[in-house]
């Protein structure tokens, strides 16, 4: 197969390595690399390039990306997702429609974000979430990032908070949950994900594996 792009709706469970072992098998190609990690617990758009449009990656991780996400407010958890099993440490009240615009609003622009414990960054030659797995405290310094856009999708009060998020390159999706969370004061993890577009990519054009055939 000649060099390309293929946009691929992630099924849940499945890692982003994985994606890229599937396309191999299915388009029957040696080289191949995906722009960009979404996690295993999350679905939706990975974007592989194989053969020769692998030199585009670098671009493509660049560009600005689309997810809706679910906030469950009044919990935490270890990994600032459904990994580890929540801890409710909040009753959470019901936050007013101003309330809820003034709190997004503080989140959207070049903000200072925390990366979670549980990220694929590496610490001393070693991946983040292989020492968190291992109970070792794990400090990653805080780094600028950029979200363009946060909308309210619903809200279902006090636990359910869907947002969509139009963020650039680095945002951790988890953090800004969890940050949501402490703005707040109740917390908040994340309960599910769903990243829809990349640059000119949506995931209504992605191809969707057979998710019982684990890539």
């Amino acid at each position: 197969m000649a060099a390309a792009i293929i946009a691929v709706d992630k099924p849940y469970g499945w890692t982003s390595t994985a994606v890229v072992r599937w396309v191999k098998r299915r388009w029957k190609v040696r080289k191949a690399g995906h722009a960009g990690t979404l996690d295993p617990l999350a679905t939706g758009l990975v974007l592989v390039a194989i053969e020769e449009a692998t030199a585009e990656i670098a671009q493509l991780q660049a560009e600005q990306k689309e997810y809706y996400a679910l906030l469950m407010m009044g919990y935490r958890s270890l990994s600032d997702d459904a990994e580890y099993p929540p801890e409710q440490v909040a009753d959470p009240g019901i936050l007013s429609p101003e309330m809820r615009r003034s709190v997004l609003r503080t989140f959207e622009g070049e903000i200072l974000q925390r990366p979670p414990a549980f990220s694929a960054l590496k610490l001393q030659g070693k991946r983040a979430y292989s020492l968190a797995r291992k109970g070792v405290p794990v400090d990653i310094p805080p780094r600028y990032v950029c979200i363009h856009r946060i909308e309210e999708v619903f809200y279902h009060p006090p636990y359910r908070w869907m947002l969509r998020v139009e963020c650039g390159k680095g945002v951790y999706i988890r953090s800004l949950a969890r940050d949501i969370g402490e703005k707040v004061g109740w917390g908040a993890y994340l309960g599910a994900l769903r990243r829809t577009r990349i640059g000119p990519y949506h995931v209504r054009n992605s191809v969707q594996p057979d998710a019982v055939s684990v890539g």
